[in-house]
């Protein structure tokens, strides 16, 4: 499913139009991603957890030239579902 697609979910669904469709789901996202930035977890009940998540330094190898090297740690978002997501999923 595509954003645009998403969207006409949505204005289907809550009986809106398109226009205020996609401003909630961009707030919505907004919203998530400016949480994530602070380092804070956004919990959704029933639906999942995002996160964001450390990532240590390691080694990797340039598949060019078969040369070793260190990939520095970094942050990485993560999305954890949640039971009914994967109940929904399951059936």
């Amino acid at each position: 499913m595509t954003k645009t697609e998403l969207i006409n979910s949505i204005a289907d669904k809550a009986n809106c139009t398109k226009k205020d469709a996609g401003a909630a789901l961009e707030a919505t996202l907004a919203a998530i991603q400016e949480a994530l930035e602070n380092g804070e977890k956004v919990s959704i009940t029933g639906f999942g957890t995002f996160e964001v998540r450390e990532r240590g330094e390691k080694t990797c190898i340039n598949p060019r030239t078969k040369e070793k090297m260190v990939c520095a740690p970094c942050k990485a978002p993560a999305f954890k579902a949640g039971r009914a997501l994967k109940d929904a999923v399951n059936k």
